[in-house]
């Protein structure tokens, strides 16, 4: 054997090639073994909310099976309609606008001002602790109706809503809490714009477009990858909000419902009320929501997302 891949090099070689790629299908098994059993302990939850979607089950007695009868539940639960209400509306506006404030620092930050890092750091802090209980209760401080915010109006003769106990001003106060932290998309949105070669906005000056046209033809079209980005991880994250609404209203979703998002029910089904078969049946509707929503933005991405390639 050894006579014979003397005797052919390329033998040789090829039987070297096959071992190296073994080895390296070896080593990428080995750094994806922890991710592999991570998997696992996240399937084996996945399989049995699946199956307690369809069943009768309140923690204290095994479940039952009752087919399908919680989703026929679901269509029928006037708080359904509310949370979902809710939810879409605090999305509609929470995702764009945040969106919109992440693009616009990140344009400011573009054009070369001194200390960026840290101006990076300021506006990127928010979005790591934003979602927390404690900046929760903070926000709910600051806007109380004895709050800091309804002081600073009243300075100038303004009397302050009750952003806490209004419905009307309830959900918009948990949206400004979203926007304000927008650093996350802002960072993800800086480093696009950095990728985008200078000769493009050469070009266009050279040929007279405005600062306005050149953001319309070269900026967004070659940061439409980026915003796609944002826009998916945006929508994932604000149609599963919970810990902002739990927080304000004490679990309770209040004022008035308006606070009741879908997830902050879904826990009062599970958790308050013990209705564990209900609750997955929603856990699964709100699955099939959002993958529904990121299917849709994946097929109409084709139509205004650009790639060099």
């Amino acid at each position: 054997m050894d006579l014979f891949e003397e005797a052919d090099p390329a033998e040789r070689l090829r039987r070297r090639r096959r071992r190296s790629r073994l080895d390296d299908t070896r080593s990428a098994y080995l750094f994806l073994l922890p991710w592999i059993i991570g998997m696992l302990f996240t399937l084996i939850p996945f399989g049995v909310s699946l199956w307690l979607a369809f069943t009768d089950y309140n923690l204290l007695q095994a479940p039952k099976f009752i087919g399908l009868d919680n989703f026929a539940t679901f269509f029928s639960d006037p708080k359904i309609a509310t949370a979902t209400r809710v939810t879409l509306v605090y999305t509609f506006f929470a995702v764009p606008i945040g969106m919109a404030a992440a693009l616009g620092v990140a344009l400011l930050l573009n054009r070369g001002v001194r200390g960026l890092p840290i101006y990076r750091s300021v506006f990127y802090l928010p979005s790591l602790i934003g979602g927390s209980v404690a900046v929760v209760m903070l926000w709910r401080a600051l806007f109380g109706y004895d709050g800091v915010i309804n002081k600073v109006l009243g300075f100038f003769g303004i009397a302050g809503p009750g952003w806490v106990t209004d419905p009307d001003w309830a959900l918009v106060t948990l949206v400004t809490l979203s926007i304000w932290g927008f650093g996350g998309a802002m960072v993800i949105f800086l480093a696009g714009l950095r990728q985008i070669p200078r000769s493009y906005y050469e070009a266009a000056s050279i040929d007279g477009a405005s600062p306005w046209r050149q953001f319309r033809a070269v900026t967004l079209p070659l940061l439409s990858p980026v915003i796609f980005f944002n826009l998916i991880l945006g929508l994932i994250g604000s149609l599963q909000v919970f810990t902002q609404g739990y927080v304000f209203s004490g679990g309770s979703g209040g004022p008035a419902d308006s606070t009741l998002f879908y997830n902050l029910y879904l826990y009062q089904q599970g958790f308050q009320r013990f209705d564990m078969g209900y609750a997955s049946a929603m856990a699964w509707v709100m699955f099939l929501v959002i993958a529904l929503f990121t299917a849709v933005n994946f097929f109409i991405s084709k139509y205004w997302v650009f790639y060099d390639d």
